[in-house]
């Protein structure tokens, strides 16, 4: 399957805002777009072309596909499943992405990054509800428990992950560090999520 094997930060500085995709990295003065907030590549400090309509609503869809570590037919399918669903097309897409088991580790914080944490679960290392998960994209259910697998408690990429997080951070999601456990308590609410997106341009955009 393709995925994208180039610098992540580039990712960031494409659009021009922080998009946390290197873990640690992304917290310290040593983040690229910390002194290089511009496009990559050799017209990037220079380039000031005017923005279309479209263009505003596809940089909005990058942003969120990249964000959420997503290829764009992953993408394309999370959205045909939110038109589906009652309420609004471009809330239920955000509800859809953070029910992801891959997110959801990210926001406990077992590990510093989705992209990490895709790793970690591919490595088979936690458990849903006591059962072995090892696909990032599963669909957590409220009431749904998480937890490192007792084979893989001491791994340090958890340890120094779980150092940066700070008791209920999300009301949607509760922590018990001291088992490294965690439990997906419900779905959140769009105004709940801290994402940096305008979610309505994509919908706009793909009802073209």
């Amino acid at each position: 399957m393709a995925r994208y094997t180039d610098s992540v930060c580039k990712l960031c500085r494409r659009e021009r805002q922080k998009l946390f995709l290197k873990g640690q990295k992304c917290f310290t003065d040593k983040c690229p777009i910390e002194q290089r907030n511009y496009p990559p590549g050799q017209h990037g400090v220079s380039r000031r072309a005017k923005i279309s309509e479209y263009g505003v609503q596809l940089r909005e869809k990058q942003k969120i596909k990249r964000i959420y570590g997503l290829l764009e037919t992953q993408f394309r399918n999370y959205f045909e499943k939110a038109i589906k669903q009652k309420g609004k097309t471009g809330e239920n897409l955000v509800k859809l992405l953070e029910r992801r088991l891959d997110n959801v580790v990210y926001r406990i914080g077992f590990a510093s990054s989705r992209k990490q944490a895709r790793q970690l679960i591919k490595h088979r290392h936690f458990l849903v509800n006591n059962q072995l998960v090892d696909v990032p994209s599963y669909l957590l259910n409220p009431g749904d428990v998480i937890q490192v697998k007792e084979k893989s408690k001491k791994l340090d990429a958890i340890h120094n992950s779980l150092k940066r997080v700070k008791d209920n951070t999300y009301n949607w999601i509760t922590v018990d560090k001291a088992s490294l456990s965690g439990t997906f308590v419900q779905v959140p609410e769009r105004v709940d999520v801290p994402l940096n997106a305008n979610e309505q341009l994509v919908v706009e955009l793909y009802s073209k």
